[in-house]
Parts: structure tokens; sequence; C-alpha cells
């Protein structure tokens, strides 16, 4: 028995369910809520799975440590190795063009650099589907299969000759495993956490900063010694280290799946009813057309412009070092911010980050580009670590995981045609200087459009306000008019 004995009782003929706790020397008896229909058709059984529910989702309290230090861990180790790869795709871009490319091919760098969006943008153009199969599965099997799919399509890749497999053994084969791998390791922290879960999440997620400064160091080495087959071949063994790491996520509540019905499963309709969340599912995805051109196509500006004995990783290192500074920053400042507010602080995060795409082709010596990467880095980690605390305040808790799961899924498209979109312009233009101008304009455009959540949601508070002062009025009014009808006064209060 654990502390906190529960027991349930029927009151006899007045057919009332109460739920009885004793702990610490308290007694606390709190009528239960059980359906009319069930009382009313005496459906004894209904009557006592409710119960039951009810009372096993009272007890349950996350352990707050113990096994859950191991599941923190292997969840770091997803969070690094799948972004960890895709934020160094700049190294295996450079590489990628040497392997595949021809001098006679005008739109090298447009369709080499495709490889590395379908990738990025597929892990989050399958977020809302994994919502649905973590939630009828659970984590450890939606986990362990999306790292076994990943492994098959990046040792897939290392055995490809030209672009047109790559595209998608690499860009949908080993994206989509990546995804099925990755959701499921934020979902299972709240199994073991709760008072130490924004900790947590912290250190799962600083786990991309720390391979995104490492691992371009490591495949430089690899690429020049072993050649690109056999990078991706060692690049696999990450991903039957993350297979493992799902097996340690053992769940300690059961699959969601059994207490949503019908279409609420796949499209939850209420997210879609706030207008302030409306607006932030689109101009998120507004802001993000230029996000992902810097990762893409950095390495290769600088060897263009500084020459092919440049430092070009330290820039990748600088921008994953900010990245986990800021995400460690921002997010204790973010608690201090009151409500929707918190939008804000994504808008500057945007500013920012447009402003330093635009200043890339500006810098005309190697410092320059450090000092821009550093901030870009800062403020990609503000942007990041304050995704989930603004969707709760829109859609409140009940509704978070599939408002976080659609916005995902809509991030896709930017995400993928971007990179593509600056290959292109390179190709036609024989420079990059255009196109990291153009990068820095839509998260100008997305920020502005953030602006006006916080006045939408005050409007809504106003509204709901004046409502809720005006339903006594209304009840008031009924009740006369009720009273007036059958001739006796009847008392409202």
């Amino acid at each position: 028995m654990t502390e906190g004995k529960n027991m349930i009782e029927n009151e006899a003929g007045a057919n009332k369910n109460i739920v009885t706790d004793e702990a610490d020397g308290k007694t606390e008896t709190k009528p239960l809520n059980v359906p009319a229909e069930m009382k009313e058709n005496g459906d004894s059984k209904a009557i006592t799975e409710k119960v039951s529910e009810t009372v096993a989702e009272k007890e349950f309290e996350p352990p707050e440590g113990g096994w859950g230090w191991v599941v923190m861990l292997a969840a770091m180790w997803c969070n690094g190795s799948v972004f960890g790869i895709q934020n160094a795709f700049g190294i295996l871009f450079m590489y990628l063009l040497k392997e595949f490319g021809s001098e006679d091919d005008k739109d090298l760098q447009f369709k080499t650099s495709w490889v590395g969006s379908l990738s990025m943008g597929m892990i989050f153009f399958c977020s809302p589907i994994v919502s649905v199969v973590t939630d009828m599965l659970g984590c450890r099997i939606t986990a362990i299969g999306g790292a076994a799919v990943a492994l098959v399509g990046l040792l897939a890749s290392s055995f490809v000759k030209s672009l047109g497999p790559m595209y998608f053994t690499y860009g949908i084969v080993f994206a989509c495993g990546c995804s099925f791998a990755y959701q499921p390791s934020l979902v299972i922290l709240g199994h073991y956490f709760k008072k130490r879960l924004g900790l947590v999440n912290g250190i799962v997620t600083a786990g991309s900063s720390v391979f995104t400064i490492t691992l371009p160091f490591l495949l430089k080495v690899l690429l020049e010694r072993v050649g690109l087959q056999n990078t991706l071949r060692l690049l696999s063994i990450f991903m039957f280290l993350l297979m493992l790491a799902g097996f340690t996520y053992r769940p300690l509540l059961p699959p969601t799946s059994s207490k949503k019905t019908g279409l609420s499963k796949v499209f939850n309709v209420n997210i879609w009813k706030s207008l302030g969340y409306r607006i932030w599912a689109f101009g998120i995805p507004a802001a993000l057309y230029g996000y992902f051109v810097p990762y893409v196509h950095l390495m290769k500006h600088v060897e263009e412009r500084f020459g092919p004995d440049a430092n070009k990783e330290v820039l990748l290192m600088c921008i994953g070092i900010t990245s986990a500074v800021g995400r460690l920053i921002f997010g204790r400042v973010a608690d201090y911010v009151p409500g929707v507010n918190k939008v804000y602080l994504q808008v500057a995060s945007f500013l920012v980050i447009g402003l330093m795409s635009m200043m890339i082709p500006l810098c005309t010596v190697f410092g320059g580009l450090i000092a821009v990467c550093l901030l870009m880095g800062l403020f990609d980690g503000c942007f990041i670590c304050i995704m989930a605390p603004i969707a709760f305040e829109l859609v409140g808790p009940q509704d978070v995981s599939q408002a976080i799961g659609f916005l995902l899924g809509m991030m896709s498209v930017p995400m993928t045609v971007g990179p593509p979109i600056a290959g292109y312009l390179r190709d036609r233009l024989l420079s990059y200087d255009v196109a990291f101008y153009l990068a820095g304009i839509p998260p100008l455009i997305g920020g502005a459009m953030l602006c006006l959540i916080p006045w939408v949601e005050r409007r809504r508070k106003l509204r709901l306000a004046k409502e809720a002062k005006e339903s006594p009025q209304k009840m008031l009014e009924k009740s006369s008019s009720s009273s007036g009808a059958q001739g006796e006064p009847e008392s409202v209060i």
C-alpha cells in the first residue's frame, strides 16, 4: 500500500460515489464526477472503471530521479545525435559536391542542398503523425522503431552513387526515422520528472548544442581520412546507439489514445479556435524560410570568400556554444515574463537572426563572421527554448502536445525550401551574397506578425471578462421572467 490510502464508497440509495484520501493524518472526501447516464443506467462496471482511473491518476507522482536519470541521458543522446548530424550538414554538403558534382552542372548547389533540406524538413513534417503514433504505441516502441529506420536510411546512404537515391535514403528514410525517435525522447521525460522537468529539459536540449560543437571537427577528420561513404557508415553507429537508448524509455503511464475518440486522435480542432495560436502557427513558419540557410551554405560561402584553408568548423562551434547558453539564459528569463508576452522574446530572436543573416556577406574578415555566429546562436537558443511555454499560454496544458506537433509540421515547408532557393541563387549569380540578404527578410516579417499575438490575447480576455460579468445579469433576468410566468417569486440566491 502506498502513502495516501484510497477508499471508494457507494452511498446506498443516493448513488453518490466518493473518493476518500487519507494522507499525513488528514482525511479529505471529494465527490467523484460520474457521468449522469452511468448513474441512471446503473452501469456499475463503468462507474468502477471511472473511479479506478481517477484514483490511479491521483496516486501517480513522478519519481523525480532514479531510473529517470538514465532516461534523461538517453534522451540527451537522442537530441544530440539527431540534430547534431542535421546541423553539421554543411560539412557533408561540401563533400557531396565533390563526390557527385560535375563542372558542367550549373545547378549543382541547388540540387545538392535538397539532400539536407529534405532531411531537416521531414523531421518536422512527420511531427503530427509521430504525436499520434506515440499516443497509440507508447514512447519505447515508437523510439526504437524510429531509430531502426534511421539506421537503415543512413547505412543505405553510404552505398549510393548519385544524388537521386540520396534524396530518398538520407532526405526521407533517415529523416523520418529521426523524427519518430526524437519526439518520444521528450514525452518520456514527463513520466519521471515534474518538479525538475525544466532542468531536465534544459540538459536534454543542450545535447544538440554539444554535438553541434564537436561533430564538425570529427566529421572533418573522418571525411579526410576515410571518405564520405565510410563516414556515413560510422555515423550509423550513432543511430544504433540511439536504438539502444530507446529501450530505456520504460513508461510509467499508459498510452493516452484510449482517452481520445474519433478524429481527436489526429486533429484537435480546439487549438485552431484560438486566433492567437493561428497567428503563431503561421507566423513562425513565415519566419523560417531563411533559418536553415546558414547551416547548409555557410561553410561553402566561407570557403569561397576566405579560401579552402579557413577554419570553417569553428563557426558551427560558435553557434552551438551560444545556442546552449541562450537556452539556459532565456529559458530562465521567460519564467519572469507574464503570459503571452513571452512572444516578444521570439520577436527579438527573429529580429537578431534576420539581421545577422544579412550581415554575413558584409563580413570581410573572419573575426566578423565569428561575432555574427555567436549572436545568431544565442538568439537561436532563445527561439527554441520558449516554444513550449508560449504554446502552453496560447492553448492550455490539455492541447499543448498537438499544438506543438502541428506547428512543427507546418515548419517543415520553409525549412525544406529555403536552402535550395539559396543554392539556386548561388548557381545563377555565382555568389551567396544575395541569398544571405534574402534569408534575413523572412525572420523580420514573421517577427512582425508575432507582435499581434499579445494584442489579440488581451482583446480575447477582455471579451471573456465582459461575458462573465454579463452572465449573472442574464441569469437574473431569466429567473425573473420564469418567476413572473409562474406567478410566484423565486430567490436566485
